[in-house]
């Protein structure tokens, strides 16, 4: 008798477009499927630049292991800087959480819900994959310790794990100061970022004075995205004034004050861009929210198409476990490959072109790596687990749920 084959890979392909065309079909006429592309955005290219900027490199350390110090190819390779750009997405984040923070809160206001429901509902969804990142990493470094693990090493890990989470505290400050802020004009925080880095870097002022910029470099997009609420930046003309008023302030902060090129931190250096952020990460932040408006009608376009509006969706579901343990499945593969190492791209010093493509050949792996934090902790941004209601919801305060699970940050 002759086997006959199984058609599996059709019949793969067409339960995913049916599932596609459910979330579609499921999502109301009226929603701007823009906003959940852009943070989709954002949040895959925070998530690719730290892949393709930071490297942990083995070495002898004073414990009983390996010891694992961080670096990165900007520190070896200046001229890579253009990736910063591409990849530095955060203003992209925070001018879709404006947008969406605002809007909420009109909107909640406008049924009568009270500020602190309003919140919680919010603040919620942001904190709860928090907890799990948090206990594992407790776990981790005390075993890690105890087993006589370099101290170093431990430091370094747990930075990279944690390092997420200044975004977040930043990010639900802005959040919980929404209704102060629904009319402030972006310049004003623009401006409190200019009288910063004068007294820094043109008097000579010190240096702590820099981390007053992290909320006021963040306020700049956030309130940018309040004027999109607000209606403000409709025109096409708007999105063309913040990405070329921006991109040459950039350009002229970059070649003529002194501002490093690379729009992230690079190891060694004596000035980030990012922490805390400067005048030329708050110019490159409005030029890239001036693109972000631009791509707004592309990609209403493009989201009408089944198989691509359900990715996006996807992304959006989990987008807090995705940028919350993006840096830890970096991190396990680099930990788990050591005793077979040194491996080029993972464990090796970034210093040549070699490291690059190496890294790149290494990005599959991060991903599935990434797929298996995914599949493990996704409950908890889902409320641990809970079912939660089988519709879409239209213009939610930051979520929009797909048939089942919510999507959103």
């Amino acid at each position: 008798m002759t086997d006959v084959p199984v058609p599996v890979r059709p019949a793969v392909r067409g339960g995913l477009r049916a599932a596609a065309l459910r979330v579609h079909a499921a999502t109301p006429q009226g929603r701007d499927r823009a906003v959940d592309a852009l943070r989709a955005c954002a949040i895959l290219g925070v998530v690719l630049g730290h892949w393709l900027v930071t490297a942990l490199v083995s070495g002898t350390g004073s414990g009983t292991h390996p010891a694992l110090r961080t670096t990165s190819p900007l520190q070896h390779m200046p001229a890579l800087a253009p990736v910063s750009w591409l990849f530095q997405t955060l203003a992209v984040f925070f001018l879709v959480g404006g947008h969406v923070a605002t809007r909420g809160y009109g909107s909640s206001r406008a049924r009568g819900v009270p500020y602190g429901q309003w919140l919680r509902a919010r603040l919620s969804r942001l904190f709860r994959p928090v907890a799990a990142v948090l206990t594992l990493w407790a776990v981790t470094s005390a075993t890690l310790l105890l087993t006589g693990a370099d101290p170093g090493t431990v430091r370094a890990l747990v930075g990279l794990a944690l390092s997420p989470l200044w975004f977040l505290l930043v990010f639900a400050a802005l959040t919980a100061a929404t209704p102060l802020l629904t009319r402030l004009n972006p310049l004003w925080p623009a401006a409190v970022v200019l009288h910063v880095d004068l007294l820094r870097f043109g008097l000579g002022g010190p240096a702590w004075l820099g981390w007053l910029n992290l909320p006021a470099g963040w306020l700049v997009p956030f309130t940018v995205g309040a004027a999109w609420t607000r209606g403000e930046l409709d025109r096409r003309r708007a999105g063309w004034t913040l990405l070329t008023g921006g991109a040459a302030a950039t350009a002229v902060l970059v070649a003529l004050a002194g501002y490093p090129a690379s729009m992230v931190g690079v190891p060694g250096a004596a000035v980030s861009n990012l922490n805390p952020p400067t005048l030329a990460a708050v110019a490159f932040g409005l030029a890239q929210c001036g693109l972000a408006l631009l791509l707004r009608a592309p990609l209403r376009r493009a989201m009408r198409r089944p198989a691509a509006w359900a990715a996006v969706a996807l992304v959006n579901l989990s987008a807090m476990t995705v940028f919350l343990w993006h840096q830890t499945a970096l991190m396990a593969t680099t930990a788990v490959l050591l005793p077979v190492g040194p491996l080029a791209g993972l464990h090796t010093v970034p210093d040549g072109p070699g490291w690059v493509v190496a890294r790149l050949a290494w990005l599959p792996v991060l991903t599935l790596a990434l797929a298996v934090c995914w599949a493990a902790f996704r409950g908890f941004e889902r409320g641990g687990g809970r079912r939660a209601p089988r519709t879409v919801r239209s213009q939610s305060p930051g979520a929009v749920t797909a048939p089942g699970p919510r999507v959103g940050a």
